[in-house]
């Protein structure tokens, strides 16, 4: 009969385990002379990086914006090469030097440097540091927690941070930008369900049903954001959360009401800010800058705790898509062409 890696077979009487298997199929980024490359690989467990101390056999991954430029190779993100994709991953903890963890574990990886500078988590096994790990919390399954991965978990530090700024439900419109982009979809779902107005903005006139869905009041085109305009402009948001930059983050700014608050987590339409200190000094504007890669992990820890109380899990499965690991780089594609909407999830 045939064995399963890690059964008990006889031999001569004496029960032995078969070694478990130490092959695994990952996500490879590889750039030399001869060019880029993406693609599967199968690597052995012995060359996983050693300064990790904590094994992780990671049962889903999942796709964002800095994935999708790392696999594409259209931006400068990896800076050590050859490179194991993915930022994000929810999987079981096989080994542990670390005395937080133990074998067995369920466990969440977003950020610290994955992806770009140490092997990352599109992989069937990673190893990552064990301060850096955030347990799963009961609410989750590892698939509906890559469904939110870094860019949900973004979404709620974006909501915290206009939380600790004072905004309330009942203050006024709420922008979100990029909205059919990961932290677009969930910070939409996460505000409408605290009782926010939500206004999306959006290029994607098509997808004015999903949005609404999600929580959305109201649907405005993002030409109305994305093109130079005056340093102060009429007063309409209570406050912002934007993923988009450049012109869309300074119009952004200068239509926030006084004392309004615009959580920044994104550059999708740019890193430059041609804006002016107007907003900030005249109506006393805040530009509260959101970090979800080297955040602490207090903070982690809060905002994976507000996503387990404030996430419709219904309304979250309407935003995914699911693939295996080898469809990766083509939807990776997709998404830097703007095909994707909501969150992709990559099932390992």
């Amino acid at each position: 009969m045939q064995q399963g890696p890690g059964a008990s077979v006889i031999v001569n009487g004496a029960t032995n385990r078969t070694p478990e298997p130490t092959m695994f199929d990952a996500l490879v980024l590889e750039k030399s002379d001869a060019g880029f490359s993406a693609g599967v690989a199968a690597l052995d467990e012995s060359r996983l990086p050693a300064d990790g101390d904590v094994l992780i056999e990671v049962a889903h991954s999942t796709l964002n914006y800095k994935d999708g430029l790392a696999i594409t190779n259209r931006g400068p993100v990896v800076r050590t090469w050859p490179m194991v994709a993915g930022i994000d991953g929810a999987g079981t903890v096989l080994e542990s030097a670390d005395p937080e963890w133990r074998p067995g574990d369920t466990v969440i990886h977003n950020g610290w440097g994955a992806g770009e500078t140490r092997w990352g988590l599109l992989a069937r096994k990673s190893r990552q540091k064990g301060a850096g790990l955030v347990k799963l919390p009961n609410a989750f399954t590892t698939r509906q927690a890559m469904a939110l991965g870094t860019a949900g978990y973004t979404a709620m530090l974006c909501v915290l941070a206009l939380e600790r700024h004072g905004v309330e439900p009942g203050a006024g419109d709420v922008l979100v930008t990029g909205a059919t982009g990961g932290v677009g979809s969930v910070a939409t779902a996460l505000l409408a369900r605290l009782g926010f107005a939500v206004t999306c903005a959006t290029g994607k006139a098509s997808e004015a049903d999903y949005l609404k869905r999600l929580g959305a009041r109201t649907i405005i085109d993002r030409t109305e954001l994305s093109q130079p305009g005056k340093p102060l402009q009429k007063e309409r948001w209570a406050a912002v959360v934007d993923a988009v930059g450049s012109h869309t983050l300074a119009n952004a700014l200068a239509q926030t009401r006084y004392g309004g608050v615009v959580a920044a987590c994104g550059l999708a339409g740019g890193a430059d800010l041609p804006s002016t200190v107007m907003p900030f000094i005249l109506r006393g504007v805040a530009l509260a800058g959101v970090d979800s890669v080297m955040a602490p992990i207090a903070l982690r820890r809060v905002a994976w705790s507000r996503l387990a109380r404030d996430v419709d899990l219904g309304l979250l499965e309407t935003m995914i898509e699911e693939i295996g690991l080898g469809d990766a780089v083509a939807k990776a594609h997709d998404l830097m062409q703007g095909k994707v909407r909501g969150r992709i999830v990559v099932t390992l």
